[in-house]
């Protein structure tokens, strides 16, 4: 989803390839065409002999919501040596209530059971989930802790976390949600790619490529 136009190809996703097929691949994608190289290597969070993997998403964009299933099961089949974290963007003041949530929900280790009833509540519920309040009233009715959830949910940890997902997002200079970032180093969405299928075919190419130049 575009920043400004909020619009992106529409997206699913692959299983992994293996390392050989991702390098037999990698011939066909070009950076500057089917990713984009960043300027100065990123520090990622993850030890040595890792390589992080970023999904940029928001969980209001449509794209996001058709990528999410697929995108979650290609993380339950990655290799061991791959490490998926997920960042919410922020392109306007009120995407920050879902920020706040998701990283809320991470803090109370729900993600695994709640993440997806996000994207369900807005695109399938209609429900807007872009004020605190709203965002609260939909914890609540899920069982979760009210009081435990508003303290996380306003705590300066949350907040650090949220400058540090802008930080990221620009960074990574994202314009369009889904959207990869690979080994802190490279860059991928589906407008670049072509398709969100695609855009994981190139991501492949690109980790099988860091862990040969290790």
């Amino acid at each position: 989803m575009k920043r400004r136009l909020f619009s992106s190809a529409l997206a699913t996703a692959s299983a992994w390839f293996s390392t050989s097929t991702a390098w037999a691949q990698a011939a066909l994608f070009k950076a500057g065409k089917d990713y984009m190289v960043l300027e100065r290597p990123l520090p990622t969070e993850v030890g040595n002999g890792k390589i992080e993997v970023i999904e940029f998403f928001w969980y209001s964009c449509p794209h996001c919501n058709a990528f999410e299933p697929s995108f979650a099961q290609w993380v339950k089949n990655a290799p061991k040596d791959v490490v998926v974290r997920r960042i919410p963007v922020a392109f306007r003041d009120d995407f920050a209530p879902q920020q706040r949530l998701f990283f809320t929900l991470e803090a109370m280790n729900l993600l695994d059971s709640l993440h997806a009833k996000v994207f369900a509540a807005v695109h399938v519920e209609k429900q807007a989930l872009n004020t605190d309040a709203s965002v609260l009233a939909w914890a609540e009715k899920q069982g979760v802790d009210k009081a435990k959830f508003s303290e996380i949910y306003k705590s300066f940890g949350v907040a650090s976390k949220l400058k540090r997902a802008v930080q990221l997002q620009n960074d990574f200079k994202i314009e369009g949600v889904p959207s990869l970032g690979v080994a802190g180093r490279y860059y991928v969405d589906g407008t670049l790619a072509g398709s969100m299928e695609r855009a994981v075919k190139v991501a492949e190419s690109l980790i099988a490529q860091t862990r040969q130049g290790r």
